[in-house]
């Protein structure tokens, strides 16, 4: 979510009105947005880099408002106050228009065939007669950097050029040349450089470096000219100085490269509409001329007007309010898309304006009218969906098995499900054509291109990093892996699998096959051919030859064992020999995969929610048995209701963690629904009523909760002395004093189970972290990167780590409170630093 920051004073007299800064964190709520921070260009500077360089900031006081990342309209101070002053009905949205020049024919953009091996697609226009204040001119740029960084993909799908129109001429030429046939003086340079050696030059910049690489392995480089030879830009990286623009510039000429042309053109709307205003002529843009290689000639801005229509009642039901259509037009409105009832029915016809390239669905209209209502006004209603919430039996089965399979002594490890193509293919002896693996279209870096296939790598992995570790090391992962998959509508599925490794100075082959039938074991799979499992020998490239095992199960394979081939171990940078099983654990599943709910919806839920009945969906009212009698006392009154209420103030189920006969048996000795007043067996009551249809299916109970009833008085004449059992037991007055016995010892358990201090769950992490250069200073970077303080974080030792070329790595290691500290965290505080820092990576991830 981007964060756009914008001066407090600034922004309240754009406003026309001050707000405290209470009121302005309800405004942007109401709108959608955050007001996630208030501060100051100096309190900003002396947080990151120190007291010291931060005594000449500013100390003017800033907004930090979080914008939705789609919002592109919003991303600058003058978006930002359009539209707050549109939503609180002090202003009507503007209407954008494409104008032709007032003399002459409209500027040109001509793009060659060259370009078409690197950016074949541009697009341009001109703001005529603009008018610049410096805080106009610093909005202006700072929207170019936002939307950089945003829609354009750090640049690499689309790149802004603006230029003073008064200092080129037209046309322009866009095309494509050899890195040492460009020679220009860039922006903010005093002497000519080649295309070479600008791309050397910047290789050190802290701002240009991180686009070098859209380009720099390209034969040919994009450049534009100006009909007298002027290069205006080298996109994506620099302008050219000669056409920047200044506070006295009065037209500018924008054009946008780009890969995508959709994309180009959302951003040359943006760019226009959200500046025209300061034209002479407010809210209109010169249109200018692209002619593409092939002789199409395109005219823009587009600024494209679309009309959609959708039903009142659409939005009504999917919001959860009940307005007319006039009200839900007038809210629309409010959002800058002009809407009116159509009066046909309850259709509303929504106009989309150019700012509002984020509206692609329905959905998104509706999304703005629960905004303009207000989330806060939608009233609470209980969903009519009544279900009976169950831990999904995958996820059930996964955690059974961490248990005891670190019981078994092996350490559970947690890796990244993104990693490179060489760690799923090349590494491990394969083919990536033969992994079913799912790319990454645009992958950030190397480390992350595929969906792994296996879990197997990334085990190999944390053993390299932890070499040092005492012998032998012996690791396990469950987790997901991705598989492309034709059938499914997303044409890939997830697959839980289960990977163990043992690493020592021998194979250890017996520890892993031993492991193998104690997870059989839990998963009561008997040793046999047939409908047990079974082992037989395999080929595969990722396991020494002879020493390979497909593991089948009923007959089908679920997965390999075996010794790994010594090629494998060497390219993960092992030593030792290492010993390897990965199986699926979906197929012990069977049946229970998915259970559907077939409970009836509680009459009482059915009255007081108006659902509407199935035929033959109530039961016959339940057989109650005689007694009332429990070791609560008697449930058919105030004092046993009540004793049975504290019992279950804490507890969901009278004994363990599921339903049995002992919650049936409990449930039926209540002769009717309790009252709320009893809240904690009114909860369990409804719960166990859920249960009816499958009773007979519960476990039984492992002790007895409701007392036998008292036999029936005798009705035969008998003598006074039949009366009298000289030596019956005190039954009841033992059961009772039991019963209080029971709760004092219930109650002290639990008073002294409050006091334990709750378990805290840590892991250990071992961060990579690469400098730019052999030239940064190592001391300095890892004092940067222990000055990240949070809470639940201590850092450990450190050590350098030679990687090439002179180039040394930071590997430092950390504890972290898992509910405090997140890994992106860490990594997004670390690379703050951007003047010492390239990247960090996690090497290692182990629970504590």
């Amino acid at each position: 979510m981007p964060t756009v920051g914008i001066k407090r004073d600034l922004l309240f007299k754009a406003l026309g009105r001050t707000y405290t800064d209470e009121e302005f964190d309800e405004l942007c709520f109401e709108y959608g947005l955050e007001l996630d921070e208030i501060t100051s260009e100096k309190e900003i500077i002396s947080r990151e880099q120190g007291d010291t360089k931060a005594s000449e900031a500013s100390d003017v006081i800033l907004y930090k408002i979080d914008v939705p990342a789609n919002r592109y309209d919003l991303l600058c101070l003058e978006g930002l106050v359009r539209g707050l002053q549109v939503f609180k009905n002090k202003l009507e949205a503007p209407r954008y228009r494409r104008v032709s020049p007032v003399s002459g024919d409209p500027q040109k953009l001509i793009i060659t065939k060259e370009t078409a091996a690197v950016r074949p697609f541009a697009v341009a226009a001109v703001l005529r007669n603009i008018t610049f204040t410096q805080e106009r001119y610093d909005s202006f740029i700072e929207l170019q950097e936002k939307l950089h960084q945003n829609i354009c993909r750090k640049r690499s799908l689309v790149a802004i050029g603006t230029h003073d129109l008064d200092t080129i001429s037209g046309p322009f030429t866009y095309t494509a040349k050899p890195p040492g046939d460009i020679s220009f003086k860039p922006l903010n340079q005093t002497k000519e450089y080649t295309a070479t050696e600008l791309m050397s030059l910047y290789k050190t910049d802290s701002h240009l470096r991180h686009y070098l690489h859209i380009i720099e392995d390209k034969p040919v480089y994009p450049i534009i000219y100006d009909s007298n030879g002027v290069v205006l830009s080298m996109p994506p990286i620099i302008n050219g100085n000669h056409s920047k623009i200044t506070l006295q510039t009065k037209n500018v000429f924008i054009e946008c490269t780009a890969t995508d042309l959709t994309k180009a053109k959302i951003v040359l709307d943006m760019m226009v509409t959200m500046f025209s205003e300061y034209c002479s002529q407010p809210f209109t843009v010169e249109e200018a001329e692209v002619v593409y290689p092939d002789g199409k000639t395109c005219i823009y801005p587009e600024l494209a007007y679309r009309k959609e229509k959708l039903s009142g009642e659409f939005i009504n039901r999917k919001v959860g309010i009940n307005e007319s259509t006039e009200k839900i037009a007038q809210l629309l409105t409010r959002m800058c898309l002009l809407s009116q009832a159509t009066g046909v029915g309850d259709e509303i016809e929504v106009e989309i304006p150019p700012t509002r390239s984020d509206v692609i669905h329905a959905c998104d209209i509706m999304e703005d009218a629960a905004i303009a209502y207000g989330f806060n006004n939608i009233t609470r209603t209980t969903p009519r969906a009544y279900t009976v919430a169950n831990q999904f039996p995958l996820n059930k089965l996964t955690e059974l098995l961490r248990q005891d399979l670190a019981a078994a002594g092996f350490t559970e490890a947690l890796n990244f499900a993104l990693c490179s193509a060489e760690d799923i293919a090349d590494k491990l002896g394969k083919k990536i054509s033969e992994t079913r693996a799912a790319h990454i279209s645009n992958p950030k870096t190397a480390e992350f291109q595929v969906a792994r296939t296996t879990l197997l790598p990334g085990l190999l992995k944390t053993i390299a990093a932890n070499r040092k570790m005492p012998l032998p090391l012996k690791l396990f992962e469950i987790s997901d892996v991705v598989l492309k998959d034709e059938t499914k509508d997303v044409g890939a599925r997830n697959s839980r699998r289960f990977c163990a490794v043992y690493y020592n100075k021998s194979p250890g082959f017996e520890v892993i096959h031993g492991l193998l039938d104690r997870t059989m074991q839990l998963l009561e799979v008997k040793s046999a051919r047939g409908e047990g499992y079974h082992i037989q020998a395999a080929d595969d490239s990722t396991f020494f030859p002879g020493r390979c095992a497909e593991i089948l199960v009923r007959g089908k394979t679920v997965g390999r064992l075996g010794v790994l081939h010594p090629d494998v171990i060497n390219r993960f940078e092992l030593t030792m020999p290492c010993s390897a099983m990965e199986i699926d654990i979906e197929p012990f599943l069977g049946h229970t995969a998915e259970t559907l709910l077939t409970h009836d919806v509680p009459m009482q839920e059915v009255i007081k929610h108006k659902f509407p009945m199935q035929e033959g969906s109530q039961q016959a009212p339940l057989s109650r048995p005689t007694s009332t009698k429990t070791v609560f006392g008697d449930v058919s009154t105030q004092e046993g209701l009540k004793a049975l209420n504290d019992f279950l103030a804490d507890k969901s189920y009278m004994e363990g963690f599921a339903a049995s006969q002992a919650d049936m048996t409990v449930f039926d000795a209540i002769p009717s629904p309790p009252s709320l007043t009893f809240c904690h067996l009114r909860r369990w009551y409804n719960h166990i009523k859920s249960f009816q249809r499958e009773r007979a299916r519960l476990p039984a109970a492992k002790r007895e909760f409701v007392l036998p009833a008292a036999p029936p008085a005798s009705t035969n004449n008998t003598s006074d002395d039949d009366d009298i059992d000289l030596f019956g037991s005190d039954d009841e007055a033992e059961s009772a004093e039991a019963a209080r016995i029971k709760e004092q010892r219930l109650a002290e358990y639990a008073a002294k189970k409050s006091k334990k201090p709750a378990l805290i769950a840590k892991s250990s992490i071992l961060l990579d972290v690469k400098p730019w250069d052999d030239e940064t200073d190592m001391a300095k970077l890892e004092e940067c990167v222990r000055s990240v303080c949070m809470d639940g974080l201590l850092w450990g030792q450190s050590k350098l780590v030679p990687v090439g070329y002179g180039i040394k790595k930071l590997q430092i290691g950390c504890v972290v409170e898992d509910d405090k500290v997140g890994t992106d965290l860490l990594e997004e505080a670390i690379t703050a630093f951007e003047d010492y820092v390239q990247s960090v990576d996690v090497a290692a991830f182990n629970k504590i």
